[in-house]
């Protein structure tokens, strides 16, 4: 598909899109009235991949994903190893390292709750996770659920709070992977030893306490626009990005590359002149980064494709997830006096 406004009205309409808009908030628009709170006050509310708690010198990081049923029933281990490590990925995403999860899980059948614990246990292991216990419902009848959380810490934080325009937007994609059978999701984990997982997971954490960052997102369900829009959405922004300049493997459908669900992605927001560092920072652990964009006071998402041009989204117009905080002060945050 080459037709860039049939890709974008395609992207658009996804049932992963559809699912985003579904936890909006009744009338949730850049400009709607919302009582004025402080930063601090913000990063324990919706809108980042984390709650983030101020604890002396540093932030406590909280953060849940529930897994879609269907998915639990069909694949119990894969779906255990999921809920871990997307909620890793989320703690990730904040700048954070993760410490501990605990887990929910209904089930009617027990061979395969315990291929569904199993897959949980391994990904703490490889993660280096402790598995606190949890709540466990095993009984004939029972709904297949399943419910994880996780906790984390950060030193500095990569808010979606500190997006502004003139920062530019990076994508980090672990390309060393392959898709999961038809499904959008790209697996880089495969095969990988423990030691290198959690290697290229502190990129994002050490890169934050460098003051080389200032804001990040993983790539989830959403897609590649969808997760783009949720780091927009917090302070009201805008974006235009190069899809030609996205990292992606050789070969790729491009309609399926920006539906991905990548086991490690990440977009992020920085200041221009720190890009050399950060590029390399990844690189050195074997993962591609790319200058995929600019932030903009617009409030809409727009793509370029070659020589088309077309907008995927307005803000103004329709919110998307509708955790938005527009009457922040969107004057850059010095990250050296971040409140905490």
């Amino acid at each position: 598909m080459n037709d860039l406004t049939a890709l974008l009205d395609t992207l658009r309409n996804t049932p992963a899109m559809r699912s985003k808009q579904a936890i909006q908030q009744p009338a949730a628009v850049i400009g709607s009235t919302q009582q004025a709170l402080t930063r601090e006050q913000l990063y324990a509310l919706p809108g980042d991949d984390t709650a983030a708690i101020a604890c002396g010198d540093h932030f406590q990081l909280l953060a849940i994903e529930g897994m879609l049923p269907a998915f639990v029933e069909s694949a119990p281990w894969f779906a255990g190893w999921s809920a871990v490590m997307a909620n890793v990925s989320d703690i990730t995403a904040m700048g954070g390292r993760a410490t501990a999860v605990v887990n929910a899980y209904w089930h009617h059948d027990n061979s395969a709750a315990h291929e569904l614990l199993a897959g949980i246990r391994a990904a703490c292991e490889a993660y280096g996770l402790l598995l606190a216990g949890g709540h466990t419902s095993l009984a004939t009848g029972n709904p297949t659920a399943l419910a994880v959380a996780i906790t984390g810490t950060a030193q500095t934080l990569l808010s979606t709070l500190h997006v502004a325009p003139g920062q530019v937007i990076a994508m980090a994609v672990d390309l060393e992977g392959a898709w999961h059978g038809d499904s959008a999701y790209w697996k880089a984990f495969e095969g990988v030893s423990a030691e290198r997982l959690r290697s290229k997971l502190d990129v994002l954490p050490r890169l934050a306490e460098a003051r080389l960052l200032r804001a990040a997102k993983d790539i989830s369900n959403a897609g590649v626009l969808g997760s783009l829009l949720m780091l927009l959405e917090t302070t009201g922004c805008g974006a235009t990005i190069d899809l030609a300049a996205m990292p992606c493997p050789p070969d790729v459908d491009l309609a399926r590359w920006l539906q991905v669900f990548p086991s490690y992605g990440f977009l992020m927001t920085l200041d221009k002149c720190d890009w050399a560092l950060v590029q390399a920072a990844f690189a050195f652990e074997g993962v591609r980064c790319e200058r995929i964009g600019e932030v903009d006071a617009s409030g809409a998402l727009n793509v370029q494709l070659c020589d088309q041009c077309g907008e995927f989204w307005d803000l103004h117009q329709q919110a998307f997830t509708g955790f938005s905080y527009p009457h922040l002060d969107l004057t850059p945050l010095n990250l050296d006096q971040q409140e905490h």
